[in-house]
């Protein structure tokens, strides 16, 4: 759980904060490209930094698609998902302090993730749905494929780290892309109304998705 709660804070606190200083800096520029990396850089490092003490989910819908799967006992589901939270909601108190701190500050969006008029490009909750439940189901292939037993050993980190890049890449425009329940619930806790209001979606899209790509992977595999 410690382990859960420190790789989820570094993927908020990375990713998120990327989005809030780096991208919002005008002479930096680092704009959709440098966020995208960003959450994938943070997955990648935290997954080899503590992934052997907790399989390195970071994310209720990646642990609810992995005990889909066979691959993680249900017992520990709920003790994981309340340390991801926790962890995400950590991260965006530091992040806010941090912030908060420049003469000008203004909350905005926080990265929060919205659809409809909070959608960076304007898209409909129909779109933002369909997103996420896709991006999370084919977010879960990849984590589940690159553990494999069939697979080498040591370059799983790496596949699931791009992996989250190229998620960020296609739907940074969509939602501001969660995938992720525990990212969307740190974030919107500061923005509150809208992004609170919203908020469901990016629990059950991500949730759904994670169990689907669970089923489907079931389906693709011998069980290993």
């Amino acid at each position: 759980m410690i382990a859960e709660f420190f790789g989820t804070f570094w993927l908020v606190f990375g990713g998120c904060g990327s989005a809030i200083f780096a991208a919002a800096f005008p002479s930096l520029g680092i704009g959709f490209l440098g966020v995208a990396f960003a959450f994938g850089l943070t997955v990648l490092t935290m997954a080899f930094a503590v992934g052997g003490v907790s399989g390195g989910h970071f994310n209720p819908a990646v642990s609810v698609g992995l005990m889909v799967a066979g691959r993680f006992p249900g017992s520990h589901l709920i003790p994981y998902i309340i340390a991801q939270v926790v962890g995400a909601i950590v991260a965006a108190v530091v992040l806010y302090l941090i912030a908060s701190g420049k003469a000008d500050f203004q909350l905005g969006d926080f990265a929060a993730n919205g659809y409809g008029e909070h959608s960076p490009g304007g898209y409909s909750l129909a779109s933002a749905l369909v997103a996420e439940i896709v991006l999370t189901l084919f977010f879960l292939i990849v984590i589940l494929g690159s553990t494999s037993s069939k697979v080498p050993v040591g370059f799983a980190p790496i596949a699931i780290g791009l992996a989250l890049t190229l998620i960020h890449l296609i739907s940074i425009p969509i939602t501001d892309t969660s995938v992720n329940p525990a990212r969307s619930t740190g974030q919107a806790l500061f923005v509150g109304g809208w992004a609170l209001q919203q908020l469901w979606l990016f629990w059950v899209a991500p949730i759904i998705g994670g169990a689907l790509g669970g089923i489907t992977w079931i389906l693709l595999s011998d069980h290993d």
